[in-house]
C-alpha cells in the first residue's frame, strides 16, 4: 500500500504540477543565512542575497502560472524568504558591529600602539 506522501505526488502529477525549481534551495539558503550570521556575518549576507535573489526567479514563475506549481513548494518559497529576511538583518547588523570594532579599537591601536601593550600585559 502507497503512504500518503507518494498518493500526494501522484496527485500533482496527474493535475500536472511540479515543485518550483529553487524553492527547496531558497528554503536551505535563508535558514543558513541565519546561522551564518555568527561567521562575523559574512556568510549570512552572500547566503541571503543569494536566496532573495533565487526567490525573486522562481516568484516570477508562480505568477506567470499559479496552477502549474504545488501550493507546498511556493510555502516553501515563501518561508526560505522569510528566514533570509530574518539572516540578512542579522548578519548586516553583526557585520555591521565587527567592522565598528575594528575600527575602533584599529584607530586606538595606531594612535598609542605602546598604551594598548601595556594595557594587555
Amino acid at each position: 500500500m502507497e503512504n500518503r506522501d507518494e498518493i500526494r505526488d501522484n496527485q500533482n502529477f496527474y493535475n500536472g504540477q511540479t515543485a518550483l525549481p529553487n524553492a527547496t534551495a531558497v528554503l536551505v539558503l535563508g535558514i543558513v543565512s541565519i546561522v551564518g550570521c555568527f561567521c562575523y556575518g559574512v556568510v549570512g549576507l552572500i547566503c541571503g542575497i543569494i536566496a532573495l535573489v533565487l526567490y525573486s526567479k522562481d516568484k516570477k514563475l508562480y505568477v506567470q502560472s499559479p496552477q502549474s506549481y504545488t501550493p507546498g513548494s511556493f510555502s516553501n518559497l515563501n518561508a526560505g524568504r522569510v528566514c533570509a529576511i530574518i539572516g540578512l538583518i542579522i548578519s548586516a547588523i553583526y557585520f555591521l558591529v565587527v567592522v565598528g570594532f575594528l575600527i575602533f579599537f584599529g584607530s586606538a591601536f595606531l594612535q598609542n600602539p605602546q598604551e594598548i601593550f601595556r594595557q594587555m600585559q
